[in-house]
């Protein structure tokens, strides 16, 4: 997590330096930032020479935690206008001078502020202040969970409502094809007649899907194939075979289509990064594939975009190699747990 450190005052800016210095030994990318006034008191700090308004603007573009240190009402003051949603907004905590309290003040859960506030107390031997509902009372947490899971929500609204009936006592139904560590916790004890039900895969469903992000499309393409075509056809397919495209965590090819416009514009376009293999990587995959001796002829290698999808997955294939009018797509799944902790 990147995070940004500011303080206000000489004894703020020694806590804050001992706190960034800390967090950045565990794994954190910590800023320390101060006013102009102090910036001789500690050399190594950022110095923020500007209005603190666009300071936390800039940081809640750029940032995934900021960490005041000082009064709740300053952070406040200057969050307020850049807040936005949950899902997107950055994680803040405010922390006293002394250290005493650190306090999670926006996107507890899904911004990861909750976690960020305990890691705050543990380094500066204080008490962290959570207030999320869920937390106090030790309950089960969905969005939580999804994010550790790396699991998409079906909606804001319908976390929400989950939440709501952990809170009122009422049980939740659980399926998974993937298999589950730990212990299942007992608010997901409700089984199949359960009213609300938490849903865990990749395919499209008319009930709410946490969907997960473990999908590799495999595409190869004639040269100078439109990203038009390109997109067609593998949206065919996702939607053909019942997977959401948003369970897609990336695509991947034969290294000699770095060249091809359409194909990195339609990725692009769809958030997915591609991974390029040489034709040697992808004969060493190992696997029974549809052969092709004119695609070997002309990329070396028997079948693009079935290997292309396992290899970048490290796991199985889901959908066999699908061709139309010079573009290939096949889609592999990552062998994946489930987590509870």
């Amino acid at each position: 997590m990147k995070c940004a450190v500011i303080s206000f005052t000489c004894s703020g800016g020694r806590l804050a330096e001992r706190l960034a210095g800390e967090l950045n030994q565990r794994g954190y990318q910590a800023e320390n930032w101060c006013l102009p006034k102090w910036a001789g008191e500690f050399p190594e700090c950022s110095v923020w020479d500007k209005g603190l308004s666009e300071w936390c603007g800039l940081r809640f573009q750029d940032c995934s935690g900021l960490i005041f240190i000082g009064a709740c009402g300053i952070a406040v003051r200057l969050i307020a206008p850049f807040v936005r949603t949950k899902t997107k907004d950055p994680a803040v905590v405010v922390a006293d001078e002394k250290g005493e309290f650190a306090i999670s003040l926006l996107s507890g859960h899904l911004g990861g502020g909750n976690a960020l506030a305990r890691e705050v107390a543990e380094i500066l031997g204080g008490q962290a202040v959570i207030t999320t509902a869920t937390d106090v009372q030790g309950k089960f947490s969905v969005d939580v969970w999804a994010k550790a899971n790396g699991l998409l929500l079906p909606s804001l609204v319908y976390a929400k409502e989950i939440s709501a009936a952990v809170l009122a006592g009422e049980k939740i139904g659980f399926s998974c094809p993937y298999p589950v560590d730990g212990t299942v916790p007992e608010e997901l004890s409700g089984g199949e007649a359960a009213r609300l039900q938490i849903e865990v895969g990749v395919r499209r469903s008319k009930r709410p899907v946490f969907l997960s992000r473990s999908l590799v499309i495999g595409i190869g393409c004639r040269r100078g194939k439109s990203k038009a075509a390109i997109a067609a056809f593998a949206e065919q397919v996702l939607r053909e075979q019942n997977l959401a495209p948003e369970a897609v965590r990336c695509a991947a090819t034969i290294d000699i289509k770095k060249e091809e416009e359409g194909l990195a514009a339609y990725c692009k376009e769809q958030g997915w990064p591609v991974r390029y293999f040489t034709a040697e990587e992808l004969l060493a995959v190992e696997g029974a594939f549809t052969a092709s001796p004119f695609v070997k002829q002309t990329t070396g290698v028997d079948n693009v975009c079935e290997r292309a999808a396992v290899k970048a997955s490290h796991g199985r294939l889901l959908v066999r190699k699908q061709a139309s009018d010079g573009v290939t797509v096949a889609v592999a799944e990552e062998n994946r747990r489930i987590y509870f902790g």
